[in-house]
């Protein structure tokens, strides 16, 4: 997983093994510490704050339960990432692009 700046915003990307990637806001909810220093183990991203834990094929906690990360939608284009994000004064998306490589960006730990 890594943290990219697009505009001014900045992203987490989390590509674990074999599953799809996925686009967060790098914000833990509980106290917004940032969740890049987190660990992730099979598909459950920990904060290493407070060790609040979501699951990052859906971005809904694990523990607790009944919150979840912001995600944004992406769609890959050859090796970019296209991520949209909101337009904090208008309801339009616009697309940027992260730079991707073919490989995992996070490893699951053994």
């Amino acid at each position: 997983m890594e943290v990219f700046d697009v505009g001014d915003t900045e992203v987490l990307i989390v590509h674990s093994p074999g599953q799809e990637i996925r686009a967060f806001d790098p914000t833990c909810p509980h106290q917004e510490f940032s969740l890049a220093d987190g660990e992730l183990e099979n598909c459950v991203l920990t904060c290493s704050a407070h060790l609040w834990q979501f699951n990052v094929l859906t971005g809904d906690g694990v523990n607790p339960t009944g919150t979840s990360l912001i995600s944004y939608p992406i769609k890959i284009e050859g090796e970019s990432i296209l991520v949209a994000l909101p337009e904090r004064e208008k309801n339009l998306r616009r697309l940027f692009h992260v730079k991707c490589s073919r490989e995992p960006l996070c490893r699951t730990s053994n």
